[in-house]
């Protein structure tokens, strides 16, 4: 006696591509300093001389 079975197997596979994350997290970190340079600058320059 045989039985047979019709079985799938279904593999996931997760692709964690650390390239990717680590030029998204440059590309932030870059953001936030040029942000911060921009709003250091008006602090120091536009609103110091306004006072």
């Amino acid at each position: 006696m045989t039985h047979d079975k019709n079985v799938e197997v279904e593999r996931k596979e997760k692709k964690s591509d650390s390239s990717k994350v680590g030029v998204a997290a440059i590309k932030y970190i870059t953001y936030l300093i040029i942000f911060f340079g921009i709003l250091w600058f008006l602090i120091t320059y536009v609103f110091g001389r306004l006072l």
